[in-house]
């Protein structure tokens, strides 16, 4: 599945849902579902900076050039929102993952139901995200 089509999937699942509070709760409840992080990759190196909660993010790379990321978050939304960040990103290459639009977040109306603080977190959890493809890209090159 091309990232694209993982953001459409996730427009849809939230396309079913009008009010803002159901539309909470499936953030929460796709954080329930977040696998949990181990707790030797909670560290200073892998906590989000710019993250009103506690937001971890590990980034790893399979044999064959993908990146599998794996988070955790003290706070539910913010774990739903990173599960999903991670939902739609996770499994692809670097390069896929620098060249994304994720366009995802606008079209379900995430950045407007935030509030500034959580806003800037979404920003610094998908700065991250690109910072490790750029790493792994520039290492692959290497």
């Amino acid at each position: 599945m091309t990232i694209n089509e993982a953001q459409d999937e996730v427009i849809e699942q939230f396309q079913d849902f009008t009010d803002w509070m159901d539309k909470y709760q499936l953030l929460i409840d796709l954080g329930g579902d977040l696998e949990p992080l181990d707790d030797k990759y909670k560290n200073e190196q892998n906590l989000i900076d710019g993250c009103q909660s506690r937001v971890w993010v590990q980034c790893d790379m399979t044999d064959d050039g993908r990146l599998v990321f794996t988070a955790d978050s003290d706070a539910l939304i913010v774990k739903g929102i990173i599960a999903l960040l991670i939902q739609v990103i996770s499994g692809h290459t670097p390069r896929e993952i620098l060249d994304a639009d994720l366009y995802f977040i606008e079209r379900i109306g995430l950045k407007d139901h935030l509030s500034p603080t959580r806003s800037n977190g979404l920003l610094a959890m998908v700065k991250q995200i690109r910072m490790y493809a750029l790493a792994y890209e520039a290492k692959a090159n290497a």
